[in-house]
């Protein structure tokens, strides 16, 4: 498959190109060449570069601020912003909770939180798995009961990704137990984190890391007007989120350009010996790895092309989420074997070389190449498992 763009749409990759290369702040850039964890303020500069540039709401509707961008123009933008190694967009607002505010949600609701979302405003995190229950979600019993105008929240969510930031989390909360079905009787609820009875303990992964959290909730009041949509139906807003979620968290463009680094640095002789890629085994699992990501290009398009339509991605997303997490897996483990002994270290402080770039092999300090390596296990896990996403291919998509 041969891929064409028109003179408009070289001109709007060469803006985005130019965008990133020139107003991206330095220090941010900087750290992300050297892998270094980026701060809360990190983030929200860079996105705050988005909105002011006009592309943070990147698959929203224009009437909310939205980029109205075409599905070339947002492969584009994915690919440039790759490319230049920028950081990821927080998806928690912006990609997750936004919409379905802006799909399920009051015009208060709306009016009230989605300019505070695309400003980057406001962090939020998401509250689905729980200690009991991960990815069978319908077994969560954090419970939501109404008394009076508000919401009394007893539970507690887990895996809670940089919850630790956050100024508000979207929950999935039971609201009634007496139902027929599991998936009956959750509610979508808004939670301001500073309320109190709220508290955060941090959970630090196997990699050194403190990326996710336990969250619990203890008495906790919620006005009734944070719940959005009806009650009992958040099951059915949690499931449009999902397919958002996983259609992100395939990270196509960001294995390309994975991907192509890799090739760029095994092609240099270091400290003296041959280049890897003069070894054809290695060389041959690299190639095999492209073609599949180009494969599951393809597939991308078609989902961007049904969200430009007005579409959720539907289950094909789980598909993007199922093969991206195994891709991405496949080049930790293609740096890990490139660095080789190098990469043993276990120092996470380790983010400064004491050799030249030109002798990098691996992403920043070799020892990052390691530690991306235990930290993305969870890929196969976040969104779904890849169990789960099976399951959901062979009855949506296969009609099995």
């Amino acid at each position: 498959m041969h891929v064409t763009f028109s003179d408009d749409e070289l001109a709007f990759r060469d803006d985005v190109r130019a965008f990133f290369r020139d107003e991206m702040p330095t220090d941010i850039a900087k750290k992300q060449a050297q892998g270094v964890p980026l701060e809360r303020e990190d983030h929200i500069r860079f996105q705050k570069a988005l909105f002011n540039k006009g592309w943070a709401g990147i698959n929203w509707p224009v009437e909310y601020g939205g980029t109205g961008w075409t599905t070339v123009q947002k492969y584009l933008f994915a690919t440039e912003m790759a490319n230049a190694n920028a950081p990821f967009i927080i998806p928690f607002g912006l990609g997750m909770v936004g919409p379905v505010i802006y799909t399920f949600g009051s015009e208060e609701q709306k009016q009230r939180f989605l300019p505070d979302i695309l400003e980057s405003n406001v962090w939020w995190c998401q509250g689905y798995s729980e200690p009991g229950s991960g990815s069978d979600l319908a077994s969560l019993k954090t419970r939501a009961d109404r008394v009076g105008d508000h919401f009394v929240v007893n539970g507690a969510k887990t895996w809670t990704t940089l919850g630790q930031h956050a100024d508000w989390i979207f929950c999935l909360v039971r609201t009634t137990t007496d139902v027929a079905r599991r998936q009956e009787g959750i509610s979508f609820l808004l939670i301001d984190m500073r309320t109190p009875g709220v508290t955060v303990k941090p959970i630090i992964t196997i990699e050194g890391g403190h990326e996710v959290n336990e969250i619990h909730f203890d008495e906790v009041k919620v006005p009734a007007e944070n719940l959005v949509g009806e009650e009992g139906k958040g099951w059915s807003y949690g499931k449009v989120l999902l397919q958002h979620e996983r259609t992100g968290n395939a990270q196509i463009a960001v294995t390309k350009y994975r991907l192509s680094k890799l090739r760029a640095q095994v092609a240099r002789p270091v400290r003296g010996a041959a280049p890897l890629a003069d070894d054809r085994n290695f060389m041959r699992k690299v190639a095999a790895t492209e073609v599949e990501v180009k494969a599951l290009e393809f597939t991308e398009l078609r989902t961007l092309a049904a969200v430009a339509s007005g579409k959720a991605p539907g289950p094909e997303s789980s598909i993007l989420k199922l093969k991206g997490s195994e891709l991405q897996q496949a080049v930790d483990e293609l740096y890990l074997e490139a660095a080789g002994y190098y990469a043993l270290p276990y120092v996470p402080d380790q983010y400064v070389l004491d050799f030249p770039d030109a002798d990098r092999v691996g992403e920043g300090a070799e020892t990052r190449s390691s530690l991306r390596y235990f930290n993305y296990r969870k890929a196969s896990i976040y969104a779904g498992s890849n169990e789960i996403q099976k399951n959901i291919i062979a009855k949506h998509v296969l009609g099995l």
